[in-house]
């Protein structure tokens, strides 16, 4: 479980460094990726292409990691993103904004290697907070 958690730390240690070259080493070929925006995406590759669009309309986004609770091969945790909105999202053109949102992300961990994750985020809020 311990093992897991750390996996899981990288995950955001990945994001906060925008290193998507370790992706390989933490993430399953076949992940299964629902993010709290709504899209979903299958295996490394389409994870790749969204976090280009997460990080084109929040170049600085940075997940602050609150509480990480795992249990057997699941691992829960309860994150507050923080950035700047300078590129377009959906329909929303950049405003300049800070965003600091919430979400909790649940992951499941097979051999070593993250295969779901689920992000559920305060969208509300977000689009609140990107409105011009």
């Amino acid at each position: 479980m311990t093992n897991n958690k750390n996996i899981v730390q990288k995950y955001y240690e990945m994001w906060n460094s925008q290193e998507f070259k370790m992706a390989e080493s933490i993430l399953s070929p076949n992940l299964n990726f629902h993010g709290s925006i709504g899209i979903e995406t299958v295996g490394i590759e389409e994870f790749k292409e969204y976090a280009k669009t997460i990080l084109s309309a929040f170049p600085n986004l940075y997940h602050a990691t609150e509480i990480i609770v795992g249990e057997d091969a699941q691992v829960a945790v309860y994150v507050t993103y923080i950035g700047t909105h300078q590129g377009k999202l959906f329909d929303y053109e950049p405003t300049n904004n800070r965003i600091n949102y919430s979400g909790a992300s649940f992951f499941t961990i097979r051999d070593g290697k993250i295969t779901n994750i689920k992000v559920l985020g305060d969208r509300y809020s977000l689009y609140n907070q990107i409105s011009a």
